[in-house]
């Protein structure tokens, strides 16, 4: 007997990159539903800012998509979901008795209640290290497009001006050969980004107190301290854990002034990290020479923020982990979730 499989994506995660994954893995042993969410044309639910993981029966998602009654009717009572964005929180829980797995094509589920799965004995997979080759490749351009002018370049340019002087010495960056980079995380992303900047001749420290580096790693000449001693010795300090309570505004004013002067700030992770008022007083101030920030405690960020206004500041709209071979890696892995639970294995990335 097939069994039923409902695909929630959208229009990153499309819902038939995902249906010929589970081909791919399931042949004919499942049949698919699948439903498109308008994101990330449309911004999603962020649930950072405050209040918003006060709405009623959403308590504690984060990154979500999806009218929760309009999720509840497209799931419906199959025992198989997949998907990125949608919610599962305690109330729509209690009304899916059906629902046996749920694949999530992200690192963390953070639009699934947990708890509440782990009550009703749900199992929850997701798919690590899907985007970490994207966001790593994306925070070394992110770090050359900060200290080399590449910016202020390209935005003295579409204004008509020719920026002759950023060839002068007081303006022009290091090399990243030359450069200490100071690397806050070491999971899937940040090992990726000290593999890449080894790859440059770059002196990388990394701060992580919960893992060892690689062998590989220490051998080439990385070290592994203390977030206060990397702040004070980095001239670009890039950023790559998690929002955790213990992160959550951990790179605050004290931070920003450990840092060296002129050094450049990166963040490709999480806003709600970063204190982004001190950063924008450090970098007015003149204490840091740039900033390169992909990610926001709220998305869109709003028009008067004043980041958005500082000629040191390269943004973009979170889309570091935009890439093809994200959303294939993501498929293929929540596909081979499906093919193990229909077979009876065990699941590799349980949560």
């Amino acid at each position: 007997m097939k069994r039923e499989v409902v695909i929630i994506g959208d229009r990153f995660m499309r819902p038939e990159m995902f249906e010929a994954a589970l081909g791919d893995a399931c042949g004919d042993r499942v049949e698919t539903r699948r439903h498109a969410l308008p994101w990330p044309d449309e911004p999603m639910e962020h649930g950072y800012r405050p209040g918003g993981d006060r709405i009623p029966g959403m308590e504690g998602l984060r990154e979500y998509m999806g009218d929760p009654d309009d999720i509840v009717s497209r799931i419906g009572d199959a025992e198989i979901l997949i998907t990125h964005l949608a919610p599962l929180s305690a109330p729509m829980l209690e009304r899916l008795p059906g629902l046996k797995l749920v694949a999530v094509s992200r690192g963390g589920p953070v639009n699934i209640d947990r708890a509440a799965t782990r009550e009703r004995g749900i199992l929850v997979v997701n798919t690590p290290g899907r985007n970490a080759s994207a966001v790593a490749e994306f925070t070394i351009g992110a770090i050359l497009a900060a200290t080399r002018n590449i910016t202020r370049g390209h935005e003295a340019l579409r204004r008509g001006e020719w920026r002759g002087d950023l060839y002068r010495a007081d303006e022009v960056g290091d090399e990243l050969c030359d450069m200490t980079i100071g690397v806050i995380g070491y999971g899937e992303v940040g090992a990726r980004v000290v593999r890449l900047l080894r790859a440059f001749g770059s002196r990388v420290l990394v701060a992580d107190p919960y893992v060892q580096l690689a062998p590989e790693d220490a051998e080439d000449g990385v070290r592994h301290i203390g977030l206060g001693e990397l702040l004070e010795a980095s001239d670009v300090v890039t950023l790559h854990a998690r929002v955790t309570a213990e992160t959550e505004g951990f790179i605050d004013a004290d931070a920003f002034a450990r840092m060296r002067p002129g050094a450049f700030f990166v963040n490709t992770a999480r806003g709600p990290m970063v204190d982004y008022e001190a950063l924008a007083r450090a970098l007015e101030s003149g204490r840091l020479g740039g900033a390169m920030l992909e990610t926001f405690a709220v998305e869109p960020v709003p028009p008067d923020w004043a980041l958005l206004q500082l000629p040191n500041v390269t943004l973009t709209p979170h889309i570091a982990g935009a890439s093809l071979r994200t959303v294939r890696i993501a498929a293929a892995q929540a596909a081979e979730e499906v093919r193990r639970f229909i077979s009876g294995e065990p699941p590799r990335n349980p949560c």
